[in-house]
């Protein structure tokens, strides 16, 4: 099998986050989890994107700074203020915080913007190589 690219490589990891992100029912998993992976799975499906582009990603969480080293044309597919919501969750949800607690629709929505990035990014840098 051909070995995967450097941007399917960043695929891979963001379709094992949003996998996470997608987890329900384990009474251990906290929802503020799963947003965290789904904050992930975007964040890695737009790095994913700048590196098919010959870009080095920087080094942040924030999604909006990472949407605004793309061409708006190419990132029209996509609602890029929802996408850029997505970074609250990249820390603030990992530590316990006096915030009201992730509910499950939140919790859904989450998934699927991530879902919808992931997708994106898989649209243009095409699908990994089959063996």
């Amino acid at each position: 099998m051909p070995p995967e690219t450097a941007p399917q490589r960043w695929l891979a990891y963001a379709a094992s986050d949003l996998e996470i992100a997608r987890t329900v029912g384990h009474p251990h998993v906290l929802r503020e989890s799963l947003c965290f992976h789904a904050q992930q799975a975007a964040e890695k499906a737009i790095k994913a994107v700048l590196v098919f582009r010959g870009a080095d990603p920087p080094r942040t969480h924030d999604l909006e700074i990472l949407l605004a080293e793309l061409p708006t044309e190419m990132t029209r597919d996509i609602d890029r203020l929802a996408v850029a919501a997505l970074t609250a969750y990249a820390v603030a949800s990992r530590y316990p915080s006096t915030e009201e607690p992730i509910e499950e629709d939140e919790r859904r929505r989450a998934v699927s913007i991530a879902g919808a990035v992931v997708d994106w990014a898989r649209r243009i840098v095409g699908p990994a190589p089959s063996g």
